[in-house]
Formats: C-alpha cells, structure tokens, sequence
C-alpha cells in the first residue's frame, strides 16, 4: 500500500467498476470482487489489483498474490488460480486508471503557512513565507527558509537547512541534510503510457528517502518513486542542477556534479562519482567506486572501480585511444587534402 502519510485510500473499489472505468473485460463470477490499492506483481496482496504488459514477466505474474490483474488477451493463461483477470489491451494505462481511482495525493487544505497539526521540536527556525503541512515532522535545530514548501507527511531529520524556495514532499529525511534554494524533492517521476484517449500519466505512488548528511544542490530535482522508493544514501553530495529519476538507487559518499542526469530504476554503488552532465540510462547499474567522466553517455552497467567517459560511454583507455586515432585520422585527411 502507498504510505498513508502522504497518499489518501479511496477503496474499496469492485473489479467491475474498475472494468467499466479502464474497457477491460472481467468475468460475471468476479465483477463483485473488491480491491483496496494497486500494486507492483511482486508485491502485490489479495486486496490490490497489478498488471502485466510484458511476456518476459510471465512467471512473476504466475507468483503473484494479487486479487486482480490487468493482462492483454495473449496472456490470460498465465493468470494464477484465485487472481482474477481483467482481459485489456492496454494493461499499463488501464492500471494506471485503476491507480486515480484508488490513491490520491494529500494535500494541504489549511491556509495557515504552518499547520497546527505539524510537529515541530524545539529549536525549529522557520523563515518568514514557509509552508509546513499537515503532520510534517521538523526535527530540534532545522532550519526552514524563506518561502520553502514542506508537504503533508514529510519528517525532516534534525539539524538540517532547507534553502528559499526549495519543495520538499513525499519526502524522509534524515540529519544533517542539506537542501538548496530552490530545489525540489518529492515531486512526480516521469511516467506515461499510451491510452484510448492519448497519454495517460502514470501515478507515482513511492516516497524519496535522503539518509543522513546528504547535500542537494541548488535547483536539483529528486522524483519520488513510481511504487518503490527513490533513495539517497548516507553522505552523497548532489551538485547544482542534477536530475534523479524515480525508483533510483543512490548509494553512500557519492558524488554528483552539475546537469547530472540518472534515468529511472538506475542502482549506483557507494563511492560512485559523476562528472558534470553526465548521462545515464534507465536500468542501468553502476558498481562501487566507478567514475563517469564529464558529459558521458552511459547506457550499459559499468562495473565496479572503472571509469568510463564518452558517448556510448565506454572504459576510459579504450576511449581514449578511439579519441586519439579518431584524432590522427582527421588530421592524416586535412594534410592530404592541403597539398
């Protein structure tokens, strides 16, 4: 289930309610089943609805415990006993539907700037224009800035600096953070599919996680996870300017320099470091102590302790010589052509 602290339930919900609202076809001996959530296939419950639009999931979706799954006609066999089948063509739109109608984001309803409803320990300091809403949690000597934003539900560690500006929501921090002016954690990944109508926008049911002394620099922006958590680890430190996508996994003493960008679902290891605009792929993993030179493009794993640069990036000598004959070449071409 999404966190109850930053995400409302509107279930229960029937499967032939759910069918009516996505165009799926449900069986007559099923249509009164009910559900309370969405959920990913592996950890879904016998009270959620999932989905499955890939083949080479198949044998996830035959573990399943879901009450309830989307699936294209082709795979209707693969549904377990007990797990009811809604039979579309679209089943990630289609889930995603399902996820409207049973989740909905908190958010603040009062018009006083600190809700009454917020815990604040001693020591707090918040600057003039702020917002903290209803059941945030401030922990003893954090400062909050001048026309900051800190959502429903978020707890904020103690002695951390929330910059001017910065939006802080579906968010656990810890201590020590550090969070710039004007950066944003917490808001909605990026996520779409395509639907009867046009693209459908695929809720983000996850939290952001920032352990303990993390740093986010000026303007970064921190997606909370589609369902999983995004999640920063201990002592990171996140340029100016960087993005990082949903579900990504940050490990500890990181470093992120400016117009970084981490696609979705990417796991980096403890040490990693980025140079500036550096680029990665969705999925991607990258091992303990790797280096990404400066504005690389990284579209497979790197293992553990390389460093990589270039577009397709690749290990740094083999860049380097491919550089330097590329080079040589282009050189051996101009002095030919000037005599």
């Amino acid at each position: 289930m999404p966190d109850p602290r930053f995400f409302e339930d509107l279930g229960p919900v029937s499967l032939s309610e759910l069918a009516a609202l996505t165009g799926a076809q449900v069986a007559p001996a099923d249509a009164e089943r009910t559900v309370l959530a969405v959920s990913i296939l592996d950890r879904a419950e016998s009270t959620s609805v999932t989905f499955l639009s890939d083949r080479r999931l198949v044998e996830r979706l035959r573990a399943t415990k879901a009450g309830a799954c989307f699936v294209p006609p082709a795979l209707v066999e693969a549904v377990p006993p007990g797990c009811a089948a809604l039979v579309t063509a679209a089943p990630q739109a289609a889930y995603a539907l399902a996820a409207q109608r049973l989740h909905r984001a908190r958010t603040t309803a009062s018009t006083e700037l600190v809700s009454k409803a917020a815990r604040l320990e001693e020591g707090v300091r918040i600057a003039p224009g702020a917002v903290v809403g209803e059941g945030a949690q401030i922990g003893r000597g954090t400062v909050i800035g001048a026309g900051a934003v800190i959502g429903p539900g978020v707890a904020i560690g103690r002695d951390c600096e929330i910059g001017a500006r910065a939006v802080v929501g579906f968010a656990l921090i810890g201590d020590r953070v550090r969070i710039y002016a004007g950066a944003v954690v917490g808001e909605a990944g990026f996520g779409a599919t395509p639907g009867p109508a046009g693209l459908i926008d695929i809720p983000q049911l996850g939290r952001v996680i920032l352990q303990d002394g993390v740093t986010v620099g000026a303007g970064a922006c921190i997606d909370r996870g589609a369902f999983d958590d995004t999640v920063v680890g201990e002592n990171t430190k996140i340029d100016n300017l960087v993005q990082i996508a949903h579900n990504v996994r940050v490990g500890r003493n990181c470093v992120m320099a400016a117009h970084t960008g981490i696609s979705g679902s990417v796991v980096i290891g403890d040490g990693a470091q980025f140079g500036g605009r550096a680029g990665i792929a969705d999925h991607v993993t990258i091992g303990t102590g790797a280096r990404i030179a400066a504005a690389a493009g990284v579209m497979k794993d790197v293992p553990p302790g390389e460093t990589w640069g270039g577009s397709p990036a690749r290990p740094l000598k083999k860049w380097m010589r491919e550089t330097a004959w590329l080079s040589k070449m282009a050189n051996r071409r101009g002095d030919g052509a000037g005599q």
